[in-house]
């Protein structure tokens, strides 16, 4: 083991963010992967799964009473909803304080944990070992309003599209191809949780419409923005363009971004920019992989500076 490499867990590695984590891991200089769990694959090799990793780790499936034990320097939780307080409250019982990134929606409202949306949350980070990762259309929705959010005359209305990787592996409708063929399935049309999410962390309500749609990664949000003055179009460009200057994951564009283009990249693309004839409307498109700077790739960008090496390492960028 290269001694000058921090390791790295994952817990609730079967999904689609599992892997793509697994592959982002794989590709870093500073991370060394020593183990990935989950229950269906347990004794399955990783590289049978994700051709990127090379090695000879196996899944695993240790209890949550185990995992304090198995010495990674830093964990992540790849977990549904509701299931990682028994993880972290196995770390607190155990003494054992490793960096922590919670993938779900658990401590995201926590003032103890760190809320990581680098772009819009650096600031806050003050070495905190607990990391909540933002949700996938919180992230858009967040990056679509920000620049705007002094100006706004009223709550923003989100109109969200997702492919169905967003609803996970277990069964349902919303990932369910034959169902979604030649449709768009709404679901949880008022207080979605991402809806809480970027209205807490906006500090403004946020009103947020999901559907899923039958491709398989990437999401739209449209935001409708009603504003307090009138705007030209350019001073709306300008605004954007200032906010996510040197930004290497949040590409400003002039048209409206068009989803099919974002697949298996790692930033968020925010384009549109259409006004109302009397300027006191705009409407804000954007797109990002769900998977990715929805998921793991912001992950990667959370670690990176916690472990102290350059926030991009390991992420292709634009």
């Amino acid at each position: 083991m290269n001694t000058l490499k921090k390791t790295i867990g994952i817990v609730g590695a079967r999904g689609h963010t599992g892997a793509e984590l697994i592959r982002l891991i794989a590709r870093h200089p500073a991370l060394e992967l020593v183990f990935v769990s989950s229950r269906e694959l347990d004794g399955q090799r990783v590289d049978a799964h994700v051709a990127e990793y090379r090695g000879e780790l196996r899944y695993s499936s240790p209890a949550h009473e185990e995992l304090p034990s198995l010495g990674a320097d830093v964990v992540i939780l790849a977990l549904p909803n509701g299931k990682a307080a028994v993880c972290v409250a196995a770390f607190d019982a155990a003494g054992v304080d490793p960096l922590i990134v919670d993938l779900s929606a658990d401590y995201r409202f926590d003032p103890n944990w760190y809320y990581g949306l680098p772009e819009l949350t650096r600031e806050k980070w003050h070495g905190q070992k607990r990391i909540s990762n933002p949700g996938c259309y919180a992230t858009a929705i967040q990056l679509s309003i920000a620049p705007l959010k002094d100006l706004l005359a009223a709550p923003p209305v989100c109109f969200g599209v997702s492919g169905y990787s967003g609803a996970g592996t277990s069964p349902s409708d919303k990932n369910d191809p034959d169902k979604l063929r030649d449709n768009l399935m709404p679901y949880a049309l008022t207080g979605h949780m991402h809806e809480k999410e970027a209205s807490f962390r906006l500090g403004v309500p946020v009103e947020f419409m999901p559907h899923v749609a039958p491709h398989f990664r990437g999401l739209t949000v449209t935001t409708n923005l009603y504003l307090s003055r009138p705007l030209k179009r350019e001073e709306v460009l300008q605004r954007f363009q200032h906010a996510y200057a040197g930004e290497k994951l949040v590409s400003v564009v002039d048209e409206a971004p068009w989803v099919s283009r974002i697949a298996h990249k790692h930033h968020v693309e925010i384009g549109g920019f259409a006004l109302s004839a009397d300027g006191k409307r705009v409407v804000v498109v954007a797109t990002l992989d769900n998977l990715l700077k929805g998921a793991a790739t912001q992950a990667m960008q959370n670690i990176n500076r916690a472990i102290g090496v350059d926030e991009y390492t390991a992420i292709p960028l634009l």
